[in-house]
Formats: C-alpha cells, sequence, structure tokens
C-alpha cells in the first residue's frame, strides 16, 4: 500500500493578523543576530545572515524575519553612533592641536616682534647718540673756523696797522721801501 504525501491543510479561519513590532521585540525569539565589530569594513556590513526560521507557519517565518531586521537595524545605527563619535572625537582632538600651534605661532610671534621693537629703540638712541656727537663735532668745527677767522682777523688788523705805520714812517723820513711792488725793483 502506498502512502500520499501529506497535504497541506487549508484552514477557512482568516489568518490572524501580524502583532505590530514594538510587541514582537518584547518577546525572546531563537533568531540570535550576527553582530559584527565596529571596525569591520563596508562589505562586511553589506552582508546579513537569513534568518533560519525553526517553525513552518508563515506567521512565525514573518516574524523572525522582522526581528532579523530590527536587530540589523540596531546593530548599524549602533556602528553609525560610533562612527560619529570616533569622527567627533578625531575632529576635537585636530581642533585642540591646531589652537595649540596657533598659541605657540602667536607666542614666538610676539617674542620676535617684542625682540624687534627693543633692537628698534635701541638703534633710535644709538642714532641719537650719534646724531648728538655729530652736532657736537659740527659745533666744535663752527667754533674753531670762527676763532681761526678772528686770527685771521686779527692778524689782518695788525698787518694793516704796521702798513699804515711803515709808510707813515716812510713819509717822514722821506724814504722809498726797501721791498717794492713786485715789477719795480
Amino acid at each position: 500500500m502506498a502512502t500520499a504525501p501529506p497535504q497541506e491543510v487549508v484552514s477557512n479561519k482568516p489568518e490572524a493578523e501580524e502583532p505590530p513590532l514594538a510587541a514582537v521585540m518584547d518577546k525572546p525569539t531563537d533568531v540570535k543576530p550576527v553582530v559584527a565589530p565596529p571596525h569591520d569594513d563596508a562589505k562586511a556590513l553589506a552582508k546579513v545572515p537569513e534568518p533560519v526560521a525553526k517553525k513552518s507557519s508563515k506567521g512565525s517565518l514573518d516574524r523572525d524575519v522582522a526581528l532579523a531586521k530590527l536587530e540589523d537595524e540596531k546593530r548599524l545605527s549602533f556602528v553609525k553612533a560610533w562612527e560619529e563619535s570616533e569622527k567627533s572625537k578625531v575632529e576635537n582632538k585636530a581642533q585642540k592641536k591646531l589652537s595649540e600651534v596657533t598659541a605657540w605661532e602667536n607666542s614666538k610671534k610676539a617674542s620676535f616682534e617684542s625682540k624687534l621693537k627693543k633692537i628698534e629703540e635701541e638703534l633710535e638712541r644709538k642714532k641719537a647718540e650719534y646724531a648728538e656727537k655729530m652736532k657736537n663735532k659740527v659745533a666744535l668745527v663752527h667754533k674753531m673756523a670762527e676763532e681761526k677767522r678772528a686770527m685771521v682777523e686779527a692778524r689782518r688788523g695788525e698787518d694793516m696797522l704796521k702798513a699804515e705805520e711803515m709808510a707813515a714812517k716812510y713819509r717822514a723820513t722821506g724814504q722809498t721801501p726797501k721791498k717794492a711792488f713786485g715789477c719795480l725793483g
């Protein structure tokens, strides 16, 4: 006697509606999600194993698929949050380093500008001293020139007086000068 393969039993009762996803999350399941470590690349994230359903009814299979999708979304949101956190840390660290570099640069600039200002002040002081020395030398030269002019004027006066005295003597004695005007004598 040959047995016929078992036929699927179809019920005339309408299928019960699936519970909302929130209700599904509260119930324990026999499907274990695969959680990839956060350092895996995008290819590993793209490979999501299909959940294996042990129950043969359609509602149970749909629930298992929905739970697997929820677990996958949860894992992806954790990965995304971790990624954003790491990026934020990197950005903060970079900003801190940039601030340190800017502070160092400003400090060095201020130091060099201070040194430059000191050098400029020293040069200005030396320039003023040198200018004062030069003015003193000019004044000394002017004084010496005035003294020499005075001496020349005094000599000229003396020589004029001497010439007048000699001329008066020659007139009084009737003699002629021994030295003539260059070509006369």
